[in-house]
């Protein structure tokens, strides 16, 4: 069974100079992420860049994760799509190819009702065995996964948790207030993980935790305990990295953090057009804060 609790990284990708993923830091990279405590590991998310994957580097993405963490720590596959069709055939590939869940964005652009989100989620978790995290990020898809839609979804018993990137913090009160037994809920933004935990969420899907994974999993230790005031001041310490990580569009703010520091001693972490670099005087801001927390 899954256990979703603590912090999982939103892996971002290392790729080439000609924009191919680099596999090799892949498994590097997976394991500095185990060695810092990182709880679980969330290949192919927006993060990841999986909007400018095709289908075979996709699944291939998830393989080289599964592979290298040998059932370290948990490994949650993003299979999202806006279609049905698509999301069921990463979604099955995960559930083979071993991972521990799937994380699932709700299908962008074309945005679905309610009812429609409702029939493309079961449709999922009917044909699949796999555990389903839902992921409701409104500001990328332009469509809210409401509260009575993720607690409607949440019966259904492979169904097991939310991704919560709504910034509504009404809404999560409301799921974790309805939510039946076993179906818990993890923040997908970090400024708000300290609020979202406290209420009883048990986790963070972060992108922060790819710069300063030690950082981040000490944070969340520290909530999970119920060391609330020294999860706060965790919490302050932290907020310049979750902003500045988001002075452009992520993950180019991350993936320029992860070029400076030479993280996990790997230099490969370009970005996949249409995304471009930050601009001198946000990489100025990153590495200004990268410094105050000593990670530069």
């Amino acid at each position: 069974m899954l256990k979703l609790e603590g912090s999982f990284v939103a892996l971002i990708t290392p790729m080439k100079k000609d924009r191919e993923i680099d596999e090799e830091s892949v498994r590097k990279f997976v394991d500095f992420h185990i060695e810092q405590g990182t709880h679980g590991l969330v290949p192919c998310g927006t993060t990841g860049e999986s909007a400018t994957m095709n289908h075979a580097e996709h699944k291939r993405m998830i393989d080289i994760v599964i592979d290298q963490t040998n059932g370290r720590v948990p490994v949650v596959a993003g299979t999202g799509s806006n279609s049905t069709k698509e999301a069921l055939n990463l979604t099955k590939h995960a559930e083979n190819a071993g991972a521990d869940g799937a994380l699932i964005i709700s299908p962008y652009y074309n945005k679905p009702t309610q009812r429609g989100l409702i029939h493309h989620f079961t449709t999922l978790a009917n044909e699949t065995n796999i555990p389903i995290v839902l992921y409701n990020v409104p500001s990328r898809t332009g469509r809210n996964v409401e509260a009575s839609t993720t607690l409607e979804l949440a019966k259904h018993k492979n169904v097991v948790a939310i991704k919560e990137a709504s910034g509504n913090i009404g809404q999560i009160m409301n799921i974790l207030a309805g939510a039946p037994s076993g179906f818990v809920v993890v923040s997908g933004d970090d400024s708000l993980t300290y609020s979202l935990c406290t209420l009883g969420g048990t986790g963070v899907i972060s992108v922060a935790a790819n710069v300063a994974p030690k950082l981040m999993s000490t944070f969340m230790n520290n909530l999970i305990q119920g060391n609330y005031k020294k999860a706060r001041e965790d919490h302050f310490k932290l907020l310049p990295l979750f902003k500045v990580l988001f002075v452009e569009t992520n993950p180019g703010p991350c993936k320029k953090a992860a070029q400076l520091m030479k993280l996990a001693g790997i230099e490969n972490w370009n970005l996949r057009s249409p995304l471009v670099e930050p601009t001198p005087e946000n990489t100025e801001k990153i590495k200004v804060v990268l410094k105050d927390l000593k990670l530069l």
